[in-house]
């Protein structure tokens, strides 16, 4: 099946979960990426919340595989900034590979920011945010194809 930003913001927390466990990892994207914040999955609110954020907030990232970072796009200008190092390594949420997009040691403002991505249709990622080891929102990420 192929999703969209309109199916995810849709869904409840409980099928977001259960998409992220269904699906591999898939290769480190490269490229820019347009992002879209979950919250309050399911609800009548997740759509306007989404951009609000997309348009005063987070736009998205912005993938360099062969170096192994990234940057974040902020604030309405799409500035680039908030560098994370991208690896694979095991999610929290199920112990299987994923890909981990870590603030840790790059950034002051979200050292205590872990991102996870997985692969859900072509081009397109589904996240989870956890700060420390708190899980904190949902994402998705939409490449140019």
């Amino acid at each position: 099946m192929t999703y969209d930003v309109k199916q995810l913001l849709a869904m409840s927390q409980a099928q977001l979960d259960d998409l992220f466990r269904a699906n591999p990892a898939g290769d480190i994207p490269n490229g820019p990426a347009d992002g879209t914040a979950i919250i309050a999955p399911g609800t009548r609110y997740s759509t306007i919340i989404a951009q609000v954020i997309n348009h005063f907030g987070w736009q998205g990232k912005v993938f360099d595989a062969a170096s192994g970072y990234l940057k974040n796009r902020i604030t309405a200008f799409g500035v680039e900034a908030i560098i994370a190092k991208v690896y694979k390594d095991a999610s929290w949420l199920d112990g299987k590979e994923c890909i981990v997009l870590d603030y840790s040691q790059t950034s002051f403002v979200a050292e205590r920011i872990r991102d996870e991505i997985r692969l859900v249709s072509p081009g397109f990622y589904l996240g989870k945010v956890y700060w420390g080891k708190d899980r904190l929102i949902d994402f998705c990420l939409q490449f140019q194809r």
